[in-house]
């Protein structure tokens, strides 16, 4: 999933988180020291990487346990600096817009988690986690009794087809990609190219709803993973009645707890509660606070200084997927009573400097580009051991497989940057494939990361030409395959606990598309077989298949630059209640709020 770093946390996907369904580690809100200590933050982090739990029909059913000292009322203000990427469920992979979606929209099943960071996949509109048969090449979901979307609406399972067929059309480029894929093949749009909307459907034999209940999914490969693929923020549902395409990222309709009252892209976003949501059906949320006031355009330096304060309103408030500003973390962590309000965590993003192949195709320039780089500037910029660690390969700590010794570039040893070595390797390269186009976003950290990356590769002979990007619509613009960039920061985490949620994704060269998450545009051989391989394998095999195609990649291909594995640091203000780290989303629960005083 992808990172909104470029908002903290968008190649998230991730650069920032982005999206973000992703199983990282949790923390509760008791000032924990995260951050401290790199080797102790990275075994914990270790503890992410164990295989999620499906859940049956009595671990589906609702409500939601409550939490404890939970008080209702009053509107929680949130900040964030950058808008939001989309709104409509099918365009969401990036973590911010995967934060509001858990607010406004459900799906067949969920990510569930207990204050222990265990975590389950229920039944969300479905009333359990699903059934398989078939050796998992077929799934099965029953939807529960009494779901209805913001406009009194029943959700039947005429509505989880339209959700999947929509998938299908063109407009839709910016999401998840498994299930069409799965369903399908790579080529999935030939499959329905109207998306459905011109009345023709997929083939019972792929997709069958028999009924208003009953939703079946026919794969041609053994699909274990489906229940955790299901519960993504892409694939949450679109009522079919309701369903305005290009329109719906401005307007879309709730089945979750909240709905929207107002939307001013890039400005502002209210959420008022749904009247018609039905806490009995729902296993995983809560609807304790009236309503959320979102303030976008708000940098990250301010958000901190009025969270140390804490006056006012802002008593009221988080932060949505930003952090702690890196210059004011030792305010934030030599005052208790501040400290106090803080959650931290182990991220599952890898940050990386990604080139654009179609661009930069001299392997000479990648590597001397990767050893010039400076993560230890670059870290420092994002808060220093609380904002991140080197990251030496693909592969972050919260990965099954994750290989902390790995580290072909010599990253750990010279996380400054290696200049002699890059200064070697360019010699003899031609002065006008010295001259890189560099994006960015236009944030506060996007600024920092400029600086640091102009500072490191000009100290090597390049010459960076500088880029700015609306952070908003970062994913958007660099992942067009004809985009006119040689590279950009992004970040990558699993979207559930295995390789394949990291190689395939962001390797993969049946991916190479606009609105793909192949930002490399990486399409080799070697790379597409071992992938193949490794989907047909069982998980022990497949693990030193997955470790093959990260060293092949990284070390013979170079599509990117590994920077820094991210930690989360966030701070929201006292009267704030419920505050915990996440080990779904990997940022502040949003899901466990509540005000101590509304």
């Amino acid at each position: 999933m992808k990172s909104f770093s470029s908002r903290r946390a968008q190649a998230i996907v991730v650069a920032f988180a982005a999206g973000s369904l992703v199983l990282t580690g949790c923390s509760e809100n008791k000032g924990s020291n995260t951050g401290a200590d790199s080797k102790k933050d990275q075994k914990e982090a270790s503890v992410q990487s164990k295989a999620v739990t499906y859940a049956d029909a009595a671990g589906s059913t609702g409500p939601a346990e409550d939490i404890a000292g939970a008080q209702s009322g009053g509107t929680i203000t949130v900040y964030q600096e950058a808008g939001l990427s989309h709104l409509d469920p099918g365009q969401i992979y990036v973590s911010d817009a995967g934060q509001v979606a858990n607010l406004l929209f459900r799906r067949l099943t969920q990510f569930k988690e207990d204050d222990k960071g265990n975590v389950s996949v229920v039944g969300d509109l479905a009333t359990d986690s699903g059934k398989s048969s078939d050796g998992g090449k077929t799934w099965t979901f029953t939807l529960k009794d009494g779901i209805k979307d913001a406009k009194g609406n029943a959700i039947t399972s005429a509505d989880v087809r339209h959700t999947v067929e929509r998938l299908y059309a063109k407009f839709i480029f910016d999401g998840p990609t498994y299930l069409q894929n799965w369903l399908s093949g790579a080529k999935y749009r030939d499959a329905l190219p109207k998306g459905g909307f011109d009345g023709k459907h997929l083939p019972k034999s792929v997709l069958d709803t028999p009924d208003d209940k009953t939703v079946i999914f026919h794969f041609d490969t053994p699909r274990q993973d489906l229940p955790q693929t299901l519960a993504m923020a892409g694939y949450a549902i679109v009522p079919a009645k309701d369903d305005t395409k290009e329109k719906y990222d401005a307007a879309p309709v709730a089945t979750g707890p909240y709905k929207v009252q107002s939307y001013k892209n890039g400005k502002s976003l209210v959420l008022v509660k749904n009247t018609n949501w039905d806490p009995k059906t729902d296993a995983v949320r809560h609807q304790y606070v009236d309503g959320f006031n979102f303030q976008f355009g708000v940098t990250e330096s301010t958000q901190t200084k009025r969270l140390i304060a804490d006056q006012g309103n802002d008593k009221n408030a988080i932060q949505f997927t930003g952090g702690v500003e890196a210059t004011q973390i030792q305010d934030v962590i030599k005052n208790p009573a501040v400290n106090k309000r803080t959650v931290k965590g182990y991220q599952p993003y890898v940050m990386q400097l990604t080139f654009n192949l179609d661009r930069v195709k001299d392997l000479k320039v990648r590597q001397a580009i990767t050893y010039a780089l400076n993560s230890k500037s670059l870290i420092a910029g994002e808060g220093g051991v609380y904002g991140g660690d080197v990251a030496p390969n693909y592969f972050a700590p919260t990965l099954p497989g994750y290989e902390a010794g790995y580290d072909p570039y010599g990253r750990l040893k010279t996380p400054q940057g290696n200049i002699a070595k890059a200064k070697e390797i360019l010699k003899g390269v031609p002065a006008a494939e010295k001259k890189v186009v560099f994006a960015y976003g236009n944030t506060e950290n996007g600024q920092k990361r400029k600086v640091a990356i102009e500072d490191a590769l000009s100290k090597v002979g390049f010459d960076v030409v500088s880029k700015e990007v609306d952070s908003a619509s970062y994913y958007e613009q660099i992942g067009k395959v004809k985009n006119p960039y040689d590279m950009y920061v992004t970040g990558w985490g699993q979207d559930w606990p295995s390789p394949s949620t990291v190689v395939t994704p962001i390797y993969d060269g049946d991916q190479v598309a606009d609105g793909s998450s192949n930002y490399s545009h990486v399409n080799d051989p070697k790379v597409q077989a071992l992938i193949k391989k490794a989907l047909n394998e069982k998980p022990e095999q497949a693990a030193a298949t997955w470790k093959e195609a990260q060293h092949y990649l990284l070390e013979k291909v170079l599509p990117a630059a590994p920077l820094w594995y991210t930690k989360q640091f966030q701070l929201s203000g006292s009267n704030v209640g419920g505050a915990r780290y996440s080990s779904v989303s990997s940022l502040l629960d949003i899901n466990h709020l509540f005000l101590k005083k509304s």
